[in-house]
């Protein structure tokens, strides 16, 4: 038996066997739900598993598989009742892969001191990855108490890590606590970490555009700031709103909102949309985590301009579509 699957632009995976040789097995099944969440298609998985349960027994593998869809495509009552099924009537092995999907689960639901509760009394030595996947909840439902905690065990584990820093940070900014961002500063200055500059690259002709935050030496600046002035007006005029707890600094709005414009995300998504013709997508390569002001901009861009964006940054794929994101707002 032979099995393939391929992810093509109307987001339908192919299943296919060769002739005679056929089998519905667990493995079979296990590999098709790690297809649809790979690409964050949680409905299929959810869809997929059901259908699945009608014909063999899912073992710890099918949970991982089905909880990990359900964590990348935001569906996280039914990743939870899943997790409740699996565990009370089938009596899975659970790994410290499973805890994870439970845990980032949990953080998308705002459930975080339980998330938090879970990864102190699991059976197993939690990991930076987890600890990191809560303390990025903690920035998204800017939780200063929790995240405070769990960042505290990522500057132990990992002192040299900038990304933790710059997310508590980002709690404290978002709080309005500006003091503490600024005493995070000056810890990453004692420490001597150093953040790794935010870069963006779109290929177009064969060619290789690279941009960095408030990009001065593309030969086209003139032209890329015009445009982003543009788009500005026509996605503010459909609801936009500049996100300023983004900008790590104690300055005046209209100050936050020239430097959000020179993100080199939005240079990079401006670009395309100036040399790319309509019906194309657009696609965008960063080095480090899209930020959510940046996010809400290429929503918008998809909106307004009627144009499919697909950015890879440091945590996953994003594909925006009509002002929606295939991660659910969450990454």
């Amino acid at each position: 038996m032979q099995l393939c699957y391929f992810y093509d632009p109307s987001h339908f995976i192919i299943w296919a066997g060769l002739p005679g040789l056929w089998q519905r097995s667990a493995i079979s099944w296990n590999a098709m739900l790690m297809g649809y969440g790979r690409h964050g298609i949680g409905h299929e998985v959810v869809q997929l598993f059901r259908t699945m349960t009608e014909e063999v027994k899912p073992d710890s593998v099918t949970l991982l598989a089905v909880l990990s869809g359900c964590s990348h495509g935001g569906l996280v009552d039914e990743g939870l009742d899943i997790f409740d099924l699996i565990v009370k009537e089938q009596n899975a092995v659970l790994s410290i892969g499973h805890y994870g999907c439970v845990i980032d689960l949990l953080g998308r639901s705002g459930r975080l001191q339980k998330a938090l509760d879970l990864i102190q009394d699991m059976p197993f030595e939690p990991t930076p990855a987890i600890w990191g996947s809560l303390l990025g909840a903690c920035r998204v439902h800017v939780n200063v108490s929790v995240g405070e905690v769990v960042a505290q065990k990522l500057l132990d584990m990992e002192p040299g890590n900038a990304g933790n820093y710059v997310i508590l940070s980002n709690i404290y900014a978002a709080a309005g606590m500006w003091k503490d961002v600024f005493r995070v500063r000056n810890l990453m200055l004692e420490k001597t970490v150093t953040k790794e500059p935010g870069q963006s690259w779109i290929i177009l002709d064969k060619v290789i555009h690279t941009f960095r935050s408030s990009d001065r030496l593309h030969p086209r600046k003139k032209d890329i700031d015009a445009k982003i002035k543009e788009i500005y007006v026509d996605i503010r005029a459909a609801g936009f709103v500049p996100d300023l707890s983004c900008v790590l600094h104690d300055v005046d709005d209209e100050q936050k909102e020239r430097m959000l414009l020179g993100h080199s995300e939005k240079l990079a998504v401006t670009f395309g949309l100036m040399n790319t013709p309509p019906g194309l997508t657009i696609r965008v390569m960063k080095n480090l985590r899209i930020c959510v002001d940046c996010h809400n901009f290429a929503k918008f861009v998809s909106k307004v301009y009627g144009r499919e964006i697909s950015l890879r940054d440091k945590n996953r794929f994003h594909l925006l579509t009509d002002g929606a994101c295939t991660c659910g707002d969450y990454w």
